[in-house]
């Protein structure tokens, strides 16, 4: 794969996307379809930084493109990625997979809720990427969610994040486990100076609960 920049763009934005072999392929078959000569893919977030964020593909004919775009040249097409949305599509992966319906191509974006935090960082923005890239993913497979409320700096107990969860894990009789084992345990491996987690859930509103 080779790479090449019609822009200038400064060495942290230059994006690390990367398309797999095999959705290469893929996306070159669909290309030629259109009949369009020199006509590409753009890719992009919508609602970046969100929970809502969503990575997109479209077409990009060469009268369409967009000059602030970052260009990645491919074998068969290049690829523009919209320059807001670099960060938020650092080490994302576009991948197909085939199978015996056909395949299906996919797209992992890690950072697109929350971009990497830089080392400058606050220890709030830290927290909140780590629960938003390392945590919430797993807990979306019971329905839950879990948000930094604040982070307290006791002269005692040191600093503290105080957490709220929801859906599935409002409720849950095994949040306890969740909270120790789980995400007190990432948080405090990615942020050793952290202290303490504490729950600020009201469980006792357990109707949408994984566990009761």
């Amino acid at each position: 794969m080779s790479t090449e920049n019609t822009n200038t763009v400064v060495a942290e934005e230059i994006p690390n996307l990367l398309i797999t072999p095999t959705a290469q392929e893929y996306l070159s078959d669909l290309l030629d379809k259109q009949n369009t000569p020199g006509i590409g893919v753009r890719i992009f977030v919508e609602h970046p930084g969100t929970p809502r964020a969503e990575c997109c593909m479209a077409y990009s004919a060469p009268d369409e493109v967009v000059p602030t775009d970052y260009k990645q040249d491919y074998a068969a097409f290049p690829a523009y990625i919209d320059q807001p949305s670099i960060p938020y599509l650092l080490d994302a992966v576009i991948d197909y997979n085939k199978d015996r319906f056909g395949g299906q191509l996919t797209f992992r974006a890690p950072n697109s809720k929350v971009p990497r935090v830089g080392p400058d960082a606050s220890i709030e923005e830290r927290i909140t990427y780590i629960l938003q890239s390392e945590i919430n993913p797993g807990l979306e497979g019971h329905g839950g969610n879990c948000a930094l409320v604040e982070v307290q700096n006791d002269p005692e107990k040191g600093l503290t994040a105080v957490l709220k969860f929801g859906g599935g894990c409002q409720g849950c009789s095994a949040i306890d486990v969740t909270l120790k084992q789980g995400v007190e345990t990432t948080l405090r491996q990615h942020i050793p100076e952290l202290q303490r987690v504490v729950d600020q859930t009201d469980h006792s509103q357990s109707e949408g609960a994984y566990f009761k």
